[in-house]
């Protein structure tokens, strides 16, 4: 497998417009005679495909959702990251980067993140001509609040819903589109299999959800758009149907997989309150601009929080990282809060909780100002606790988020599967092995408006502008086939356990060994059970219904089958990366004082996983990641 990144030469800050200028162009009467299938209907991929429906291309966009609006995207909740520098704090499009860059501790691809940082702005000019209500100052400018990982004002808000008011901005232009004619709309179709002809993506297979209809589409070019795999712990604050099945389809038929181990984990989340729980709650990064963390200083202290004064407080972010305080980046922020729940120092009636205390603000600024920021986020955590977070503090605790890793593209976004581009979080390409808060919405909106519709041009000009391959080649059939036998295979069974128990018993499996920490141990005893669940899997798990109909167990039975492979390669992927980086922290690798400890002389690289066939163990291949304008160094907030 030969991993090409095509990334331009020239100055870093000149890479894009270079390639832009270079690139192969498709005329405008040409373009519409091209066929551009986007699977994934949320900030990614509505914009992608209301972008190259208004650039003349046609488009199919596919979404497993009765609307485009239920896409996850609604659910980010605290900003969107953009070098505006409307603050006049210090900010710029170099310091965008940097901090990306050493938020992804140095483990992410530097033109890709310069990219990303200079088209930001870009980002916040389209979203507001659209009419997203963008939170503003009195003057009547945008207003920005800090994020975790930043030290200044870059985040553009619409209170605690601006993934909803964006995903609405991205949904209205795509509507226009449907309107217009340039996209076809699929609701309620999931995609199954990809098809691939003579090496390049030509296709998909689908099922109708609520009629189990199998069908065939073709098109010159595949856009996944999917999202992230998060949901392979089970609990998690991810949409409960999001699933990582187009991508494992993808990697099945030679895409290749990068840095699978490289997950998320969000400190700010209501904790688990039960053994049958089917999700989690976040609550919004943003809150950490006002509230402040804190737990006992003494272990076992179980008083009410109103009880415990400030000599007895351990405000601990505040205490280990000074320069960054309660904004430290999540997985500083995550690992932290493990540690005093790991000394006994927990709150709330697990103990796996720390505070999350507004008092301070409320003295400072009064309640009116802290509900006029932060009102919708109050709400939603008095309707889950029933309790005030006026009142008292809220009770947190961190919890799987987002994927950083995902399949592995070029510069051009385009896989190695030619013909197979991909976006957003279902790409690898931009955040290495952490996330800093409020840059998701940033990548998925950047992709899809000012990314792909320059780069996708530079595969279709050289493509035939010849008619998509008929859905009755050989290579459809095969893929009907092959999801007509996995569906039989599944509502044949005559298991007596269901789905959502073997994944329930896969997360936490997951959780345990390749969760916040890891080690070598428990990753090889990971990569011995999951085998063995899968196994079990396939002999016990029961399918009620028919495939000809709406029949969510089938649905959740080929989602939760992926997963028990995906989480394999996430667990071979951990132990193989003998260092602590981001969010992926393996215990043996830390400094003394238990910060992540990185070896950049050996895995300074994107490991990318290729599929060797069913049973085999799959093969790492490596990227080298080449920085020209920044030097590796210490990861420190202090």
């Amino acid at each position: 497998m030969k991993l090409d990144s095509k990334i331009p030469s020239g100055p870093l800050d000149k890479k894009w417009e270079k390639h832009i200028v270079d690139g192969k162009l498709v005329n405008p009467a040409n373009k519409r005679k091209y066929e551009v299938i986007i699977v994934g209907s949320g900030l990614a991929g509505a914009s992608a495909a209301a972008t190259l429906g208004e650039l003349g291309y046609s488009v199919k966009c596919f979404t497993f959702h009765d609307s485009p609006r239920r896409a996850h995207s609604i659910a980010a909740q605290g900003g969107i990251n953009a070098a505006k520098n409307y603050q006049n704090d210090g900010d710029s499009v170099y310091r965008l980067f940097y901090d990306t860059i050493k938020g992804g501790d140095f483990r992410s691809r530097e033109a890709n993140v310069y990219r990303l940082a200079q088209v930001s702005s870009n980002i916040i000019d389209q979203c507001a001509a659209q009419g997203v209500p963008f939170a503003r100052e009195y003057g009547g400018l945008l207003a920005n609040r800090s994020f975790g990982g930043a030290q200044v004002s870059r985040t553009f808000y619409a209170r605690g819903q601006t993934g909803q008011q964006l995903l609405l901005g991205a949904y209205s232009a795509l509507s226009r589109q449907i309107g217009l004619g340039t996209v076809q709309m699929h609701n309620n179709s999931e995609m199954l299999e990809l098809v691939v002809i003579d090496g390049e993506a030509k296709g998909i297979v689908t099922r109708n959800l609520n009629t189990g209809k199998v069908e065939s589409h073709s098109a010159h070019a595949v856009v996944l758009a999917t999202g992230g795999y998060g949901n392979v712990f089970n609990l998690s604050t991810y949409a409960r149907n999001s699933n990582a099945t187009a991508a494992w389809r993808a990697y099945r038929k030679g895409a290749a997989f990068a840095n699978p181990c490289y997950t998320q984990i969000h400190p700010t989340c209501i904790p688990v309150s039960g053994d049958y729980q089917s999700k989690l709650t976040l609550m919004s990064e943003s809150l950490r601009n006002d509230g402040r963390i804190w737990v006992p200083k003494k272990v076992g202290d179980k008083r009410p929080p109103a009880e415990i004064p400030e000599e007895d407080r351990d405000y601990y972010l505040e205490r280990k990282y000074p320069s960054f305080g309660n904004l430290a980046p999540r997985d500083i922020s995550s690992r932290s809060a493990k540690e005093v729940c790991d000394e006994g120092r927990g709150v709330g009636p697990s103990g796996l909780g720390v505070y999350l205390d507004f008092g301070d603000a409320i003295n400072r600024l009064g309640e009116d100002a802290i509900r006029e920021r932060y009102g919708n986020l109050f709400d939603i955590y008095k309707e889950i606790t029933n309790e005030s977070a006026y009142e008292v503090p809220m009770r947190i605790f961190p919890a799987v988020h987002y994927t950083m890793g995902g399949l592995w593209v070029d510069y051009n976004l385009m896989s190695n599967i030619p013909g197979l581009f991909v976006m957003g979080e279902a790409n690898f390409s931009d955040h290495g092995a952490n996330r800093l808060g409020a840059s998701a919405l940033m990548q998925g909106l950047a992709d899809g408006y000012f990314v792909l519709p320059y780069t996708i041009p530079h595969y279709l000009a050289d493509v035939p502008r010849d008619p998509a391959p008929p859905t009755d080649a050989p290579e459809f059939k095969q893929a009907e086939a092959e999801v007509a036998d996995r569906t039989a295979k599944f509502l044949g069974n005559e298991g007596k356990e269901s789905v959502k128990s073997f994944h329930k018993r896969l997360g936490k499996i997951m959780w345990d060994h390749c969760g916040m920490a890891r080690d070598k141990a428990g990753l090889e005893e990971a990569i011995k059970l999951i085998p063995a669940l899968r196994e079990e899997f396939w002999e016990n798990v029961n399918v009620p219904g028919e495939g000809a109909e709406l029949n969510q167990s089938l649905e959740q039975a080929g989602r939760v089958a992926d997963f028990l492979e995906l989480g394999e390669l996430m667990c071979r992927d951990a132990l193989a990366r003998e260092e602590s980086c981001g969010g992926h922290f393996r215990v043996e690798h830390q400094y003394p004082d238990g910060e992540a400890k990185r070896d950049d002389d050996n895995f300074a690289h994107v490991a990318a996983w290729e599929f060797k066939g069913e049973n085999q163990p799959p093969e790492r291949h490596q990227e080298k990641l080449e920085y020209e304008e920044v030097h590796f160094a210490t990861r420190s907030y202090k």
